[in-house]
């Protein structure tokens, strides 16, 4: 890819397995903002597929803006960590997932903040979409409700279903996602951490929303409530991973487990008031307290639920 004035280069890296409907609605609108932002910008597909499923799919597009490369070693982290390799020599990486769907001018708005700013990362919102009506009950609990913030606010830990990298000062600091979390969905809050803690900044960009399709096989309760466990494993994990000093990882441990008692406390008082005034948000609210704060005190004592992992 040819430079241009700014010098910079730009890959974007589409994570996928397995769904092949979401790709096809995905990379057109990838396709349509790729000349908008005024700089060489490329696509990388990186198919976590073992047998290599999108490949016809993206192959035929026929677009030399958009490349394929099978990554087979399964979960998250290995494939995160090859969409890092294919970017090569690139100045930005930005990770966006299948079920995602971006506004119009997205990747504008995140190149914009990165040159107002020039932060390590910027970070996008997310807001899921459900196809389906959901149970009002995983509504009122608000198991799908994320964070919203002005843009310019600075952040220390972020997902990387939105997040625009600079490679360079990832690159100085050695920084790879941690293949032991490769199944377990914490690869990117743990690197994002390892980022923050190394001096990096994170800068919150409101307008590059993306919009997550929730699938109906996501909007059980069941499957929600497991999910708020993992998210508390998830974080309580973390922050016991990047202590730097065995007697620092005891004293997360001790605070991790302390805040999920908490938790727990305050969702079994939401829940059982819930029961007294008949109220289905609070109850659903109650329910997702205590799944995390079962996560929290997990994940402080070393368990992560696998949310990744797939059947044999």
């Amino acid at each position: 890819m040819e430079t241009t004035a700014a010098g910079l280069r730009m890959v974007l890296a589409v994570l996928t397995y397995r769904r092949p409907a979401d790709l096809a609605a995905l990379l057109p609108l990838l396709a349509a903002q790729l000349d908008d932002v005024g700089i060489p910008v490329g696509v990388v597909v990186v198919d976590n597929d073992p047998d290599a499923g999108a490949r016809d799919q993206v192959q035929a597009l026929a677009d030399p803006r958009f490349r394929y490369v099978h990554e087979p070693t399964p979960g998250i982290a290995p494939a995160r960590n090859r969409a890092l390799d294919e970017a090569g020599t690139a100045d930005l990486l930005v990770f966006i997932d299948d079920d995602e769907r971006p506004v119009d001018g997205w990747l504008r708005s995140l190149l914009d903040t990165y040159e107002k700013t020039k932060p390590d990362g910027v970070v996008g919102p997310v807001v899921s979409s459900f196809p389906d009506a959901p149970d009002p009950w995983i509504l009122a609990g608000g198991f799908f409700r994320r964070r919203q913030l002005p843009t310019g606010t600075e952040v220390t830990v972020a997902a990387t279903n939105n997040l625009l990298l600079d490679l360079g000062r990832v690159r100085e600091r050695g920084l790879r996602f941690d293949e032991r979390r490769a199944l377990t969905g914490d690869e990117d809050t743990l690197f994002t951490r390892q980022l923050t803690g190394s001096g990096g900044r994170l800068v919150w960009c409101a307008e590059a929303l993306v919009h997550d399709v929730v699938p109906p096989e996501r909007m059980t309760r069941r499957w929600v409530l497991t999910r708020a466990f993992r998210m508390g494993g998830s974080a309580s994990a973390v922050e016991v991973l990047v202590a730097e000093s065995p007697g620092r990882r005891a004293i997360a441990r001790v605070r991790q487990v302390l805040l999920g008692g908490s938790r727990l406390a305050a969702g079994m008082a939401r829940l059982a008031g819930g029961v007294v005034t008949r109220s289905p948000a609070r109850r659903a609210a109650g329910a997702r307290n205590l799944a995390r704060g079962l996560g929290l005190v997990a994940g402080a004592v070393g368990y992560v639920h696998a949310e990744y992992r797939r059947g044999s």
